[in-house]
């Protein structure tokens, strides 16, 4: 069964009064270097399941992961700063307790009462919580140690909740292994996973026509799954940022320096053919900007058609611009994944901004968009745009994996309606 197929129960089907309530959420929140949270996006989105929960009587405990501490406690990755701000924007005491399991957090989840909400420390301050499946189907000790995190996380509560879409498709403890052993109790998803699959299930099942793609970023081979399975879905691919090089190269064009994964570029040229094949539109730029050094402030200029040596392509030119926002413009359903351009260097943001305001427009003219996450995402939320967009997804990976057809096998266990 595909995710996009599926019916959870949600927090709204079930009964949490008096109940221990175990809520994975992604708090994987931005900071700076002072451990400020500068933007609070994740946890605003996490605000309608907390609410009810709390609303509804049930004693809340959440859990994250925040960064990469690779198992390792690491202070510029506490969670403390979420549980401050969850509690700024709930406007009661969230507790915060500095471990995700053992006797303390074990008693503090106890002694929780009705319509209070606790917030345990950075699950991946355990490295339990990242051991992948297939090490622990392999070895016994990792899958014993995986088992053991999870089961103290498990015996806290009495129903387990997941909306953490960004790592829906990871197979961490806190995803995975928990609702496996919680089974026989609860086990829904939140209000956010829920308007995740809703868009996402809905776009790809039932999309009004013309379905426009746009897929950006480095490589080819992060978004061949996704190009294989929209092929036959979408009446157009746009192709930009450095992975369109690949296709490029592929039908003999000189692409200079600019990045191409070489050991794709058969795969690339089979892809289009399979597209021709289905009558499935593929654009890719026709000129480009160009620059011999990647880095703000360099010269750059514009590249028609063959790029020279020496230059390497870093955003997708004016008539790129003008063709892509062209056959984005009558699109009634637009789905967008990756920067055409290196966004994060101006004035190589220059593609990407374009396509965040055609994707807008035809928004405003009727069509259903779906951002990504990710750079895209940052793109739109950069230029103010977000209210002119449909759904922005809080997980780039997720949503790309989804896009590709792939099952997520931590809700799938979850409870059906």
């Amino acid at each position: 069964m595909q995710v996009q197929e599926m019916a959870k129960k949600t927090v709204a089907d079930i009964d949490v009064k008096g109940k221990k309530v175990l809520m994975r959420c992604d708090f994987n929140v931005p900071m700076d270097e002072d451990c400020n949270i500068t933007s609070d996006d994740r946890i605003l989105k996490a605000l309608p399941t907390i609410k009810t929960i709390l609303a509804s009587g049930g004693a809340l405990i959440l859990m994250s992961h925040l960064g990469r501490p690779k198992g390792q406690r690491n202070e510029k990755m506490s969670l403390a700063p979420a549980a401050k701000r969850l509690s700024e924007l709930l406007g009661q005491e969230v507790i915060f307790i500095e471990d995700c399991i053992g006797p303390e957090t074990k008693a503090k989840a106890q002694s929780l009462a009705d319509g209070e909400c606790m917030l345990l420390e950075n699950l991946r301050f355990h490295k339990e919580e990242t051991i992948k499946d297939k090490a622990a189907k392999e070895d016994a000790q990792l899958r014993q140690a995986k088992d053991d995190f999870a089961q103290q996380l498990a015996n806290l509560a009495d129903v387990y909740v997941d909306d953490a879409f960004g790592t829906a498709h990871r197979d961490n403890a806190s995803m995975y292994t928990v609702p496996v052993l919680m089974e026989g109790k609860p086990r829904v998803i939140g209000f956010l996973i829920e308007k995740e699959l809703r868009f996402l299930g809905e776009i790809l099942q039932n999309p009004e026509r013309p379905f426009v793609a746009i897929l950006g970023g480095a490589k080819v081979s992060d978004k061949i799954g996704v190009i294989e399975n929209l092929i036959d879905k979408v009446d157009r691919i746009i192709i930009g940022g450095a992975m369109a090089y690949t296709f490029l190269k592929g039908r003999g064009k000189s692409i200079g320096q600019s990045l191409c994964e070489n050991d794709f570029i058969n795969k690339g040229q089979k892809l289009l053919n399979q597209a021709a094949e289905a009558d499935c539109e593929v654009v890719l730029p026709v000129d480009h900007d160009v620059t011999r050094e990647l880095k703000a402030g360099t010269p750059h200029r514009t590249a028609v058609g063959d790029i020279d040596p020496g230059y390497q392509a870093v955003d997708i030119g004016p008539m790129a611009i003008k063709a892509f926002s062209k056959k984005i413009a009558d699109a009634k359903t637009i789905v967008w994944n990756g920067p055409v351009g290196v966004f994060e260097i101006p004035p190589f943001d220059r593609g990407t901004k374009a396509i965040a305001l055609a994707v807008a427009e035809a928004t405003d003219n009727g069509a259903r968009s779906i951002i990504g996450g990710g750079d895209s995402a940052a793109a739109v939320k950069k230029l103010g745009l977000e209210d002119r967009v449909s759904h922005i997804s809080t997980g780039g990976g997720a949503s790309l994996e989804f896009l590709e057809g792939k099952k997520f096998k931590c809700l799938e266990i979850l409870d059906e309606q």
